[in-house]
């Protein structure tokens, strides 16, 4: 997944002991110091490395300190969005809007400065209090997503961050970690969550995910680690997104819910929870991945099926159609109804 052989970073970072401790990961690696991880010369901005998308990946890393500090009101996978140890993966999913903001490149980009970030979720938490109204997204614990601009498990794979994280929430009181994953890294497994970090498996139909999740873990492994991780002390939900519709997609849904229904215990279907989110794509990224992997836009840029969509940043958006989408969301939500009948749809959209 990663093969580390250039970090960029901010001045100093070896005083911070998490930065200390990555550089000391890739000892072989070339050190390149940067003003800002936000603005690297030659590497975010320059279109030709749309031809190194994968390479940058897996051998590049920035390391930076996080300068803002805020939990942003969600509402949806989570009450909170966390303020980030990371952004960028290493993986390539063509549908990702990561690099959006990014120009060209995509690594990771983790922060260093871990003690400040715990105190201040630290701190936040003990600010709400009881969550005295249940809602989606938990009945009891107000729930903070760790991993809105990456994955924790790669990043698991080569900083103590994450756990930090795990820790963190294993021990607070009304309070749990919340974060998507399209990769199974068993070292988690080996940790102690109790109960507090809820890991959302993301899934779709295998050959759409052999199309568009690139260097990620299989289907079948994602599903066949749930029963673990549950065992283990974790929350699994799952996340079916994105939903891309293409023909025959439904019959391609019906045959991943039997195998989720077929390939985990009762214990985890027991506390099994699910997200539904239909594929939004993006103009500029589509443009970005006819430069590297073109195969991919065939099921993502549906013109046929898609309508525009202003974003609330100004870029071009496309979504399904309205009125199609409608029904199409009901239909799938009344499919894993009738698979996985104890599995709650916490929402669809």
């Amino acid at each position: 997944m990663l093969d580390v052989r250039t970090i960029f970073h901010e001045p100093d970072i070896e005083s911070y002991p998490r930065g200390a401790e990555i550089l000391a990961r890739f000892p072989d690696a070339e050190r390149v110091p940067v003003l800002s991880h936000q603005a690297i010369p030659g590497l975010y901005g320059n279109e030709g490395n749309v031809e190194d998308w994968v390479r940058n990946k897996r051998e590049v890393l920035v390391l930076g300190v996080k300068k803002s500090l805020s939990a942003r009101p969600n509402g949806r996978s989570s009450d909170f969005i966390a303020p980030s140890t990371s952004n960028g993966c290493a993986m390539a999913c063509s549908y990702c809007y990561v690099p959006r903001r990014k120009g060209y490149a995509n690594p990771i980009t983790a922060f260093v400065n871990i003690e400040k970030i715990l105190g201040y979720l630290e701190r936040h938490a003990g600010r709400q209090g009881p969550k005295t109204v249940p809602n989606q997204c938990d009945p009891v614990d107000w729930v903070y997503d760790l991993g809105e601009n990456g994955d924790c498990s790669v990043d698991a794979l080569f900083s103590d961050n994450v756990r930090d994280l795990v820790d963190l929430y294993a021990r607070l009181d009304g309070a749990k970690a919340s974060f998507a994953t399209k990769f199974v890294n068993r070292d988690l497994l080996d940790w102690d969550p109790r109960g507090g970090t809820r890991v959302r498996f993301s899934l779709m139909p295998e050959e759409m995910s052999k199309k568009l999740d690139l260097r990620t873990s299989r289907i079948a492994e994602r599903i066949a680690a749930i029963d673990d991780f549950v065992e283990a002390g974790y929350e699994v939900h799952l996340n079916f997104s994105p939903v891309v519709v293409h023909e025959g997609w439904k019959e391609e849904w019906a045959e991943l819910l039997t195998q989720v229904a077929d390939g985990i215990g009762e214990k985890a279907k027991a506390q099994l929870a699910c997200e539904v989110i239909f594929l939004t794509h993006n103009e500029q990224l589509h443009e970005v991945n006819l430069g590297w992997h073109p195969k991919g836009e065939e099921q993502l840029w549906r013109p046929d099926l898609q309508q525009r969509k202003r974003s609330e940043s100004g870029q071009e958006n496309v979504r399904y159609k309205v009125a199609w989408k409608r029904r199409w969301v009901d239909e799938l939500v009344d499919m894993i109804g009738e698979t996985l009948p104890s599995c709650r749809v916490r929402y669809a959209f």
